[in-house]
């Protein structure tokens, strides 16, 4: 089975990753088991920040990810991957565009729109099937905005949440650009800049934006 192997992003062999492993309770557990403490882990352990934006790609080796306390969507599914296929479970990163409609002052003051791209989540292989996975936003998040958080049973797809509990319209998928074999840097330089050009009018060789 492919997208097993540690890459250089996904660096699972590393002191961090394997102690990050190493805090869920893996024994006699099932693979679905599994899947669902690391996603709960991630989820949480990692507060959700859409404004920190790296492109460089030492930044998105999991084992750097791993010593933050923040991460983007992105780096939040590079370390689930690195995890679950620590202990044996296929997975791989998917790239999707999405829109916001709770929130979205600041995102749009600060990308122009409220609409995100490239968002990242997983692809995991469990019980024979591959299932999607967005361990995005954090439960204190969620709390903030009124969304339920979003969990994962091992058994269906755990994709971002449409509704927030009133019944408002949250998150949207505008378009689905498909998994890939490890992270693609330059199809995400290349996307950001298309979408966000005014994020690099001003340098347009820089690699790291606070927003």
């Amino acid at each position: 089975m492919k997208y097993l192997a540690p890459t250089y992003f996904f660096d699972y062999e590393t002191k961090e990753i394997q102690n990050l492993v190493a805090d869920v309770k893996l024994d006699s557990v099932t693979e679905q088991e599994k899947a669902i403490q690391l996603y709960l882990k991630v989820r949480d352990s990692w507060l959700y920040n859409p404004y920190s934006l790296s492109f460089t790609k030492e930044n998105y080796r999991a084992s750097e990810i791993a010593k933050r306390t923040k991460g983007h969507c992105i780096d939040k599914s590079i370390i689930l991957i690195a995890c679950l296929r620590a202990v044996g479970i296929p997975a791989r990163i998917h790239l999707a565009k999405v829109k916001n409609h709770i929130g979205v002052e600041r995102l749009t003051e600060k990308f122009g729109s409220n609409e995100l791209t490239p968002h990242g989540m997983v692809d995991a292989y469990i019980n024979d099937k591959w299932l999607k996975l967005s361990p995005t936003f954090n439960t204190s998040l969620c709390i903030m905005l009124n969304v339920a958080p979003l969990d994962f049973d091992g058994e269906k797809d755990a994709v971002l949440q449409e509704f927030n509990k009133e019944g408002n319209l949250f998150m949207e998928y505008l378009e689905d650009y498909g998994h890939f074999e490890d992270v693609p840097i330059e199809f995400m330089v290349k996307n950001a800049r298309e979408h966000y050009p005014h994020i690099f009018d001003a340098n347009p060789t820089q690699t790291e934006f606070e927003l």
